[in-house]
Parts: structure tokens; C-alpha cells; sequence
């Protein structure tokens, strides 16, 4: 059942259930017009509905048995709500709704809280499925359920009504223990977007490899590096199985070149963990940017299940390292020999993370 202390920690956001000290939160949303898409389902529209609400009206799905709505809190303020509804428990089947204020769109929270609530509801609330509906002209939302690792998994014709009549409906799920989609094709970060690599990239990964002895230094595959192989890199080798391994290209959201890459180069499901590999191009760094990308994916990570996340860093390298540390990353030890660098194999640095640390 749901407890009325449920509170669920991301990367960046709480998810924990409406208390009545949220009165004047929840006005301030009702007021600017906010709440259709900022409060759950069946919050009130008008200012004098909500101490009733909050003490009463918002638990009795949790009450119930068959769902829970939660507030989706950045930084103790409210950005959004999320919920599961239509819970049977004999089955292990749930389905997931959300919303984000206006205000606070284009910042990630969606996915994160889906994801996050999605791993608490497959994992300590031992369901092991759980659905996500989504009109099939809604753009924003199908591509939430994507970077959340949603499997898009058919279309229910006239299914869903808004305003202006009867629309089709696409269908999501997640399964525990199995994400048949792989990793998404993009994820979201504060700064920030990993997507996937593209023809355009050729020239800029050529240019970071040509520019940054250090790279070469490090990276087996930078030596003798040609526009041939950037070309090869970035329209086939970086489009893997997205099932065990995946590549990011790095965008900065405000715009500009490319930032560099992270990569889950190992992901062991039964295990419950996994490998990140980064590089960052020079007229990059100093940006935050690798610490950004390696936080966002490990997030993602631990959203799906994941218990552990490490990374394997060359002795010699303290720019990476100082990344992993700034990442929450602790030092475990030392493997000899462990990687392979130009002209021979390093001593690895393996930093861990598990879940419940980020």
C-alpha cells in the first residue's frame, strides 16, 4: 500500500505527498491559472477549495489504495505533481501521470520524476509494470516517456478526448527487471542535452582530437585520427545497441559546439551496474560540463534500477579524476594494468557511486 510518508529523492527533486503547509503554494498555482497541468487531478480551481484539498481531497487515492499523487519539490518549492492511479497490486500493475508548471518547463523535472518514481514503484513497491498513456499528437510528453526509458508500445485509436474531440493514444510501459527500449535516444541535463551523435559532429570531433594532445594521450582510438574516421564514428559506431551500451553527444542547451561525449561503455542488468566513459572537447572544458554529463546519465542509471555506477580513470589523468571527485564519485582503488592507453596499459583509478549517494 502507500505510505503517507513516501518521499522519493532524484538527482535534483523530491517527490513527497501535499502537506497543508503547501496553502499558500498551491494558491499562488491555483491564482496564475497553473493548475490544470501543475496539481493533480481533481485539484480545486478557486482559492477557497484548498485547505479542504490539502487535508482531505489529495489523499484519498493514497486512502484508497489505488494510487498516490506527490509534489514534485525543487529546492522546497513545488515545480509540478506526479501520480500513480489505476494500482492492482494482485497483478502488479500500475499507471503513471504528471505535470510540470508552465514556469518550470524545458529544465528536465519531467523525465527525472518519472524516472524516479517509476524506480521506487518497480523496486521497494515491488509492482512490475508500469504504464504511461500519451495523446499522439503530444510531442513533449511521448518524448518524457523516452528519456524516462519508456517503451513505446502501441497506439489506442480514439482512446483519449480533449477539447477538440476524440484522439489516439500512445502506449508506454517499464517492466521490473526488464527495459526492452534500451537506453533513450536523449536526456536531459541543467546545461546540457546527450543526444545522439550526427554527421555534423565529424568535423568538431576531428578538431578536439587534433587540438588536445591530451586526448590523444589517453584515447587508444585518437591516434592518427582522420576525418574518415570521425565521419565513421559519428554516423556508425557511436548508433549502437542501445540494449548494454550507449554514446551521448554533448549540446550545450544555450547553443555552440560540441561539448565532447559520455558513454555507457558496460551495464550489467542481473548485476545492477555499470561502466561511464567521458571526454570533453578543449574549448569546453572548465565548464562543469563532464561533472553535468556524467551526474545526468548516473541519475538516469539509478532511475532504472541500478545500484552502482563506476568509472575507470588512467593514474596520470587527474582532469578526469578531479571530474569524478566534483561528481560524488569515491575513490576505491587502484587495478594495474587495467586499461588500455597509446603505447601500452595504465594503473585505473576505479571510482564507485551507489545508489542513494548522488
Amino acid at each position: 500500500m502507500f505510505d503517507e510518508r513516501l518521499s522519493i529523492a532524484t538527482d535534483r527533486l523530491v517527490l513527497r505527498n501535499f502537506r497543508p503547509s503547501d496553502h499558500d503554494q498551491v494558491r499562488a498555482i491555483v491564482q496564475d491559472g497553473a493548475h490544470p497541468t501543475a496539481l493533480p487531478p481533481g485539484a480545486p480551481g478557486y482559492a477557497g477549495g484548498i485547505v479542504s484539498w490539502l487535508v482531505n481531497g489529495v489523499h484519498e487515492l493514497r486512502r484508497s489504495g489505488q494510487g498516490i499523487h506527490l509534489a514534485i519539490e525543487r529546492h522546497g518549492r513545488i515545480v509540478g505533481a506526479i501520480s500513480l492511479f489505476k494500482t492492482h497490486w494482485g497483478a502488479g500493475t500500475t499507471e503513471v501521470g504528471y505535470g510540470v508548471h508552465p514556469d518550470h518547463r524545458g529544465n528536465g523535472y519531467a523525465p527525472e520524476a518519472l524516472g524516479g518514481l517509476a524506480a521506487w514503484a518497480l523496486g521497494p513497491a515491488r509492482l512490475r509494470r508500469v504504464e504511461l498513456r500519451a495523446i499522439a499528437g503530444n510531442a513533449a510528453s511521448i518524448r518524457v516517456a523516452e528519456k524516462a526509458g519508456f517503451t513505446r508500445e502501441g497506439l489506442l485509436r480514439g482512446a483519449g478526448f480533449e477539447d477538440d474531440g476524440p484522439h489516439d493514444v500512445v502506449v508506454f510501459g517499464l517492466l521490473r527487471g526488464d527495459r526492452p527500449g534500451g537506453f533513450p535516444s536523449r536526456l536531459a541535463g541543467d546545461r546540457l542535452e546527450l543526444r545522439p551523435f550526427a554527421k555534423r559532429d565529424a568535423f568538431d570531433v576531428l578538431a578536439a582530437v587534433r587540438d588536445d594532445p591530451e586526448i590523444v594521450r589517453w584515447m587508444p582510438w585518437a591516434v592518427d585520427y582522420t576525418l574518415e574516421k570521425a565521419l565513421d564514428w559519428t554516423t556508425r559506431q557511436a548508433h549502437t545497441d542501445r540494449r548494454q551500451t550507449v554514446t551521448y553527444a554533448l549540446e550545450p542547451v544555450e547553443g555552440g559546439r560540441l561539448a565532447g561525449a559520455v558513454s555507457v561503455v558496460r551495464a550489467d542488468r542481473e548485476r545492477g551496474d555499470a561502466e561511464i566513459g567521458y571526454w570533453i572537447s578543449p574549448w569546453a572544458r572548465r565548464q562543469g560540463y563532464a561533472v553535468e554529463a556524467v551526474r545526468t546519465l548516473t541519475a538516469f542509471l539509478f532511475a532504472q534500477g541500478y545500484a552502482r555506477v563506476q568509472l575507470m580513470i588512467a593514474v596520470g589523468n587527474t582532469a578526469s579524476r578531479k571530474v569524478a571527485e566534483k561528481a560524488g564519485f569515491a575513490e576505491e582503488g587502484v587495478l594495474r594494468g587495467a586499461i588500455p592507453i597509446p603505447g601500452g596499459r595504465a594503473d585505473t583509478v576505479v571510482y564507485g557511486l551507489l545508489i542513494g549517494e548522488l
